[in-house]
């Protein structure tokens, strides 16, 4: 998982925004399209999300994965071949079926949560070190190659890399659970377990949508999708526009994406003595904090600055992600319950990008939407620090 999360910064996520100008100035497309496509991704991702979260409780992601990379490959490999915005969107709709679009995709991070209890974020803080390292590796190799190559090459280099890297030790490697093997979580054998402390309450699925925190919990990642989608992908043609080099841009956009990965490492690891709502409170304030630095930075250092504070926050979120719903329901039913919340979040979650992609259009700027998803964080970092963990009624 820590490996495909690695790659997962070369598949239009994260390395997205250095390909909009280049792509925009060759296909003579608007921001607004941009923002669709993202969307589009996370719109199917989120429609197919209640069957893939099933399909990982039932059959764990040791061929789901395989496929879905595949699926996301190819796709990548098409945008090489891309001549209109339509298109675009069309392309990044098709990788949405395999499940890996939007913060805390399903496909890597349930089979995680479900091998751990006692040390689940630290299982999830170590595989969150594929973020930073493929950060440092593959965002500025896409500005690399998108000057040597070209932006259609570098599309089919990585959707070729991406099959490569990740099918052969996803098929050899991932089992569903640990009592797939003999074993409970956490790595206890099967004889001792009656001794252990590893245990938690697992949730049924249609008693936990029933519970008041499953929904503020969704609005929260709902809302915050909305408002960081506002800014995440548009911030890095936005600097390009104030007239910085794209190299200086993707070295910061990396560095974002490092401050992610140590984020998720040490909410991981200290989530045990802290709350995760105390830790999701923080994340979404230092969101906040970056959007406004974001609003106001037209040097370097100010953006570098920016881009890092963004990286610990979106740290934080992809943290929350993947560790509140286990934590909250148990592991039992964890990829079902996730998925009756995940096409909300995703669906509605996606529409900030486009949004903000008119916004910019119609106006030639970002300003005044990028003031309302900082207001939107802050209102989401008070709702969220009121989600306490269920209590279920027969305990």
């Amino acid at each position: 998982m820590a490996v495909t999360s690695s790659l997962s910064m070369a598949l239009g996520s994260l390395n997205f925004g250095l390909f909009i100008k280049p792509m925009g100035d060759e296909l003579l497309i608007g921001r607004s399209f941009f923002g669709w496509a993202t969307t589009s991704r996370q719109i199917v991702s989120g429609i197919t999300s209640p069957w893939i979260g099933k399909w990982i409780d039932l059959y764990g992601s040791r061929i789901l994965l395989p496929v879905s990379i595949i699926v996301v490959g190819i796709s990548l490999i098409l945008l090489g071949y891309n001549s209109s915005g339509y298109m675009m969107i069309a392309i990044f709709g098709v990788m949405g079926i395999a499940g890996m679009g939007g913060p805390g995709a399903l496909i890597t991070t349930v089979p995680i949560t479900k091998w751990f209890i006692e040390k689940r974020g630290k299982a999830l803080a170590i595989a969150s070190l594929g973020v930073p390292i493929g950060a440092m590796i593959f965002v500025p190799l896409t500005q690399f190659f998108i000057d040597i190559y070209g932006w259609r090459n570098t599309w089919i280099i990585f959707g070729a890399i991406a099959i490569i890297i990740v099918v052969p030790p996803s098929l050899l490697i991932l089992r569903r659970q640990p009592e797939d093997i003999n074993q409970k979580p956490d790595g206890i054998t099967s004889e001792i377990t009656e001794n252990s402390n590893v245990k938690e309450f697992s949730w049924v699925t249609k008693d936990a949508i029933k519970t008041q925190v499953f929904w503020k919990i969704t609005f929260c990642l709902t809302a915050i999708s909305v408002a960081t989608g506002t800014i995440a992908i548009h911030r890095i043609p936005a600097f390009m526009d104030r007239g910085l080099e794209p190299q200086l841009i993707a070295l910061a956009t990396a560095f974002d994406a490092v401050c992610a990965g140590i984020s998720t490492f040490f909410m991981g690891n200290l989530v045990n003595k802290f709350n995760i709502r105390i830790l999701g409170t923080i994340a979404f304030l230092l969101l906040s904090i970056a959007s406004l630095l974001t609003i106001y930075a037209y040097s370097f250092t100010a953006i570098f600055i920016s881009m890092a504070i963004f990286g610990l926050g979106i740290g934080g979120l992809m943290f929350i992600h993947s560790f509140i719903w286990a934590d909250y329901f148990g592991r039992e039913n964890v990829g079902e319950i996730r998925g009756k919340a995940t096409p909300i979040i995703l669906i509605i979650g996606g529409l900030g990008a486009p949004i903000s992609g008119y916004v910019r259009d119609i106006t030639g700027s970002y300003q005044s939407i990028w003031w309302i998803g900082l207001g939107l964080m802050l209102v989401t970092s008070i709702i969220f620090f009121s989600c306490k963990k269920p209590i279920p009624k027969n305990l």
